[in-house]
């Protein structure tokens, strides 16, 4: 992880939030740890800026508010918060970094690699910082993981599993509006797979080197949604000692967080979200078996929920991951030691999603992940727009499904949209 932090602390940060809706979580956090200070907050809708505008007046703090991303820096902000949409951030980055404001990007840090060699150009040549939110590193559970595994308790490193399912279809319309080419419509079944992968990578600190993809058929569920994607991907990654590291995200009927490691002298995992969901058990609960001598069996396995970072901060926001992460990375930004991502990493948990789905295009060949560290990797790729967004790739567009584009009625769309607009209206007639 190469996060330089004597480059550039701040006093007290001040915030700009690019996109309102995923927003409001970082204006709550920001506003509750009283480590930065929030001052301007664009959002290309106007009913969502209004909203907005309704939600920080409310809270007594009303930042600039503007439709046009170049007027958030009318308020001379320290760093912006890239909220918007997941194929839209490197661009963004880049500009902000070009102008020596930090960059906290959400999930993904780019859509395809010239993107990805050009973001890690400008955090190269930029005095200022870059932090990738991938939230799901700090749940409570992944980040005992990792302070077990790097105090030695897991050994070296040997298997783990990651998996992100998130049956979204009773809440698509909300999150698409009915839109045909909204990105997660039009993103392929390995895109979004850092929420899986990514808590592994963050533990262990080893990169990712090799990938074979696996993609489902088509089902009804996706065409019932609008969406042309696979359900689910499966990812099965070799990391860089040899070990090998199951990736699974996607839509299955139902939800499930979890993540396991096994060490040459222990193991732990965390408790699934069903559990969670079934009553009795908390989401950072962990099972482990650890400090082992070789050759010792692991009988004993320990449950244990390991000390709440914010014990007086209300549940919710991806179980409290979004308050840890934001905290953090305020400390940061502010000059201070703290658990953060930095571009490389962010590079290390994409990279695999992308060339898994080369995998899957190519019939399952294993594919090599190039790092992006070195420029001499990156400039291979230059050249590679392929994506499954026709703004972003050119004559290199990719389907979003292996065996091709499904063909999806009209007539999905507008009853998506119909029911996004009639409970939009309902609630703004409370």
């Amino acid at each position: 992880m190469m996060v330089q932090r004597k480059r550039w602390p701040m006093e007290k940060p001040r915030i700009a939030v690019f996109g309102g809706q995923r927003g409001k979580t970082f204006l709550d956090h920001t506003s509750a740890c009283g480590k930065g200070e929030l001052v301007a907050v664009c959002d290309r809708d106007e009913e969502v800026l209004q909203d907005v505008r309704a939600y920080c007046e409310a809270r007594g703090a009303p930042p600039l508010q503007v439709r046009e991303f170049d007027g958030l820096f009318a308020a001379k902000p320290s760093c912006v918060v890239l909220a918007n949409y997941a194929n839209e951030h490197a661009p963004y980055a880049v500009r902000c970094l070009d102008k020596k404001v930090a960059v906290i990007s959400e999930v993904l840090p780019a859509q395809n690699l010239r993107e990805a060699a050009e973001l890690c150009d400008a955090v190269e040549r930029s005095k200022a910082a870059y932090l990738y939110a991938e939230n799901y590193c700090f749940m409570e559970g992944p980040r005992e993981m990792r302070r077990l595994y790097r105090k030695g308790l897991l050994g070296e490193f040997e298997y783990g599993e990651g998996e992100y399912l998130h049956n979204c279809e009773p809440i698509w319309h909300q999150l698409t509006y009915g839109q045909r080419d909204h990105w997660r419509n039009l993103k392929y079944a390995s895109f979004y797979c850092t929420h899986s992968l990514g808590p592994i990578l963050h533990a262990t600190g080893l990169r990712p080197v090799r990938v074979v993809g696996f993609e489902p058929p088509y089902n009804r569920k996706m065409a019932r949604m609008g969406a042309l994607s696979a359900p689910y991907s499966v990812e099965m990654v070799t990391l860089e000692n040899g070990a090998v590291v199951r990736s699974l995200h996607g839509q299955l009927t139902k939800n499930s967080v979890w993540f396991s490691m096994y060490g040459s002298l222990g193991h732990i995992e965390a408790v699934r979200e069903a559990a969670v969901l079934g009553g009795g058990k908390r989401q950072g609960t962990l099972y482990a078996s650890l400090d082992l001598k070789e050759g010792e069996p692991c009988d004993e396995v320990d449950e244990y929920v390991p000390k709440n970072a914010f014990p007086d901060a209300p549940q919710g926001g991806h179980a409290l991951s979004d308050r840890y992460m934001i905290e953090n990375f305020l400390d940061v930004l502010s000059g201070g030691e703290g658990d953060a991502i930095g571009v490389y990493e962010a590079m290390d948990m994409f990279l695999p999603g992308i060339f898994a789905y080369k995998s899957v295009l190519a019939g399952g060949v294993p594919m090599e992940v190039p790092d992006f560290r070195l420029r001499s990797e990156r400039d291979k790729w230059r050249g590679d727009t392929s994506c499954t967004d026709p703004a972003a790739a050119g004559d290199q567009l990719l389907p979003a499904n292996a065996k091709g584009n499904p063909v999806i009625e009209q007539s999905v769309y507008d009853g998506l949209y119909e029911k996004w607009k009639r409970e939009r209206d309902k609630e703004e007639n409370k």
